[in-house]
């Protein structure tokens, strides 16, 4: 063999190894549920950097949100391994068997590590509001999600989320009653809004959480009252005088909340509709802002 034709054969074998590993990198990248992941975290970092926290806080706070939320995604994918295969879930890179099992527990083991010790370091009553939401994501993938306790979940992971950055500032205040309750509804909004693609999949696997007892017609229903219950609240509870701006925004949070439903209706198996919730949770921190400072 020439030197040209080893130079040509090992070039050969490095082509299919690097697509590989690129399949591999984009298999865990999918697995994480990257969206939702990241939405969260941003939502959480404005929402801190809104408050006053310093640059260093904020980056930290958002590495343990990111971080938390890669764990949830990748035990979630983990976890549903076995059923996501028997229903032929080809868009779940563990199901198809593009990425291992025993890897992505193992990331989802080291980013729920991380999160412990990133947590930490931002101090006890934020750690403590940051782990308390990752504890209900961590039941939800290990079995509360096929129970009628799911939407319970989520309630309590979003509730104790925007207590972090509070919690964070010097004398570590509460934040007033109104802020978690407007992002507990819209987890569990979200939580509906999600749920609602995979009913037929779910009903073939036995999940039997609460948006799948509901069914499409209640659920949408409910998701649509979570929303907009989320932007009245936020419209209403604040003790500040109401502006043009939290009016429109407020309003423009209900007309979104009623779209989102048609959405769901219309295209029941799309993720169209949970897409739409993170635009209303974007709008509803735009308003949360506004109030507060």
């Amino acid at each position: 063999m020439t030197c040209s034709e080893a130079g040509h054969n090992g070039a050969g074998r490095s082509a299919p190894n690097k697509r590989r590993w690129q399949e591999l990198a984009r298999g865990f990248i999918r697995a994480s549920h990257p969206v939702p992941g990241l939405a969260v975290t941003s939502l959480v970092m404005v929402l801190a950097a809104g408050l006053g926290l310093r640059f260093g806080q904020v980056v930290l706070l958002g590495a343990a949100v990111l971080t938390g939320q890669l764990s949830v995604g990748w035990s979630n994918d983990w976890i549903d391994a076995a059923r996501d295969r028997s229903v032929g879930r080809e868009d779940k890179p563990v199901a198809a068997g593009i990425v291992p099992v025993a890897g992505v527990r193992l990331t989802a083991s080291a980013a729920l590590v991380a999160t412990i010790v990133l947590s930490s370091l931002l101090g006890p009553r934020p750690a403590a509001a940051l782990l308390i939401g990752l504890a209900a994501a961590w039941a939800y993938n290990l079995g509360l999600k096929a129970t009628i306790w799911s939407g319970a979940t989520y309630l309590l992971a979003f509730g104790a989320l925007p207590v972090a950055p509070y919690a964070a500032l010097p004398g570590q205040p509460w934040p007033p009653w109104w802020v978690p309750v407007v992002s507990a509804l819209l987890g569990f909004g979200a939580h509906v809004a999600n749920a609602l693609p995979d009913l037929r999949a779910d009903a073939k696997t036995g999940v039997r959480g609460l948006p799948q007892r509901l069914g499409p017609q209640a659920g949408v229903i409910v998701m649509v009252a979570a929303l907009a219950a989320a932007s009245v609240v936020l419209g209403t509870a604040p003790q500040v005088p109401p502006t043009a701006f939290t009016v429109t925004a407020s309003s423009a949070g209900i007309v979104l909340a009623v779209v989102t439903a048609m959405i769901a209706v219309r295209s029941p198996h799309s993720p169209t509709a949970f897409r739409f919730t993170v635009v209303i949770a974007v709008l509803d921190v735009v308003v949360l802002l506004a109030v507060t400072n």
